[in-house]
């Protein structure tokens, strides 16, 4: 159901810039908020929903909440979102680097606990 939800929308607005590779090690916090984002390699314009996957790869479910709210987009972006969360995290499901899997792992549930 996860998928077939982000797969039924579609980006259907002017393609936005989109960093494409937001992730932790990516993103600079100070004092709790964040100062900065880095590494711009595959930038480009799209649809936004592959950056909001951080939703459910870096927060916890209270801050999703927040950020879910304070992004202000339809419940299709949100969809596509999850999906390119779960994508990823089911790339890395067994990865033999034991922090990659247990981050997919914690991914995974999250997504699950949010359908």
């Amino acid at each position: 159901m996860i998928w077939e939800q982000a797969l039924l929308s579609k980006w259907e607005s002017e393609p936005i810039w989109v960093h494409g590779d937001i992730a932790p090690g990516n993103l600079l916090v100070q004092n709790g908020h964040l100062a900065g984002v880095i590494d711009f390699g595959i930038l480009g314009t799209g649809d936004p929903s592959c950056d909001l996957a951080m939703a459910w790869t870096f927060f916890d479910k209270d801050s999703r909440e927040v950020f879910i709210k304070s992004m202000n987009l339809d419940k299709g972006t949100w969809n596509r979102a999850k999906g390119w969360a779960l994508w990823k995290a089911l790339i890395t499901y067994n990865s033999l680097d034991k922090k990659i899997s247990e981050n997919a792992r914690y991914t995974v549930d999250a997504i699950l606990n949010d359908a």
